[in-house]
């Protein structure tokens, strides 16, 4: 029902791209977004292409064949999400699939907002929607090991979600009032304050594209913990420019937080690392202009033979 449903928008979202002239359309995330774009092509007679991140490609990954097989090329943002599509959809040609990373921008690394107090505890971050794919619940059981340890912390979890309830009494059944905090949404001034003050952020996801989170504590010389899975260890090189844990181990991840807790004062050179590979790798601006000149070398536009009737921001189903 929901294929012929999207399917009807495609007809519908060809009718509005007609007016314009367009000749190509890229879609990103693979989700039903992907399907509108394909049938609209296929009516238009014309190609598109689509960008897939994370969970559109290893969880929801609904007639995903049938989107490979009628797009001209595909983006995807890391090496293990390519690998991953060739080894489950062999029939797609290799050079169709192709590596280009997101980013942030990297700042000029002197960001200080006023730092929260913390009376001298390991202080660690987590950042993201609260959602059960993001597993907040794990990182706050690894706390409550951290606390049988006797490990002087604290950590604070920034965003919002539908998860937000049960962390909380989550929080209170293991009586870690006193170390974790649900701080609920943030502002941007607020989240940078956060980052200034935090010794460690942590991420906790059973599924991820490359986080952004990460690469925003990394861009401002912060080190970080997070599961070796996806595409996140072409971030984070364990022990160099931060820190990996063995997916679903409290075990492990505690055991990494006590290392950094102990080399906290030794950890500048993995933080100018850190830094240093975001400016390399995943700088927003240099990653963006290679999209770009991705774009302009598969698409060979044709000028219209007629002025262009239709203003494409003045529609707002398509804004």
């Amino acid at each position: 029902m929901r294929a012929l449903l999207h399917t009807w928008l495609g007809v519908y979202y060809a009718l509005l791209i007609k007016r314009s002239f367009a000749e190509h359309i890229h879609v990103h995330h693979g989700y039903f977004a992907s399907w509108i774009a394909m049938v609209a092509a296929r009516i238009l007679g014309i190609e598109y292409s689509m960008t897939l991140h994370g969970s559109d490609l290893l969880l929801h990954s609904a007639y995903l064949d049938t989107k490979l097989k009628h797009c001209k090329f595909c983006v995807t943002i890391s090496e293990f999400n390519r690998r991953h599509i060739l080894e489950h959809y062999p029939e797609v040609p290799p050079g169709k699939i192709i590596v280009r990373r997101m980013g942030v921008d990297p700042g000029n690394g002197g960001i200080h907002p006023a730092p929260v107090p913390h009376g001298g505890r390991l202080v660690m971050l987590a950042v993201g929607r609260l959602h059960s794919v993001k597993d907040h619940a794990f990182l706050v059981r690894a706390c409550r090991l951290l606390k049988n340890h006797d490990i002087h912390f604290a950590c604070a979890i920034a965003g919002d979600g539908p998860e937000r309830a049960s962390l909380v009494t989550l929080i209170d059944d293991l009586d870690l009032q006193g170390e974790v905090r649900v701080l609920g949404h943030l502002s941007r001034q607020q989240l940078d304050a956060r980052y200034a003050a935090a010794d460690l952020v942590v991420l906790t996801s059973r599924s991820e594209g490359i986080p952004l989170v990460l690469m925003e504590a990394m861009a401002r010389g912060k080190p970080v913990l997070a599961p070796a899975i996806t595409g996140i260890p072409e971030l984070v090189l364990d022990g160099q420019n931060g820190f990996l844990y063995h997916p679903g181990s409290l075990e492990d991840f505690a055991a990494q937080v006590e290392l950094v807790n102990r080399r906290k004062s030794a950890l500048g050179p993995l933080a100018r690392a850190a830094r240093q590979h975001v400016l390399q790798h995943f700088n927003r601006e240099k990653n963006l202009a290679a999209f770009c000149d991705l774009i302009l070398a598969n698409v060979s536009p044709t000028p219209p033979s007629r002025p262009v009737e239709h203003n494409f921001y003045e529609n707002p189903v398509l804004q």
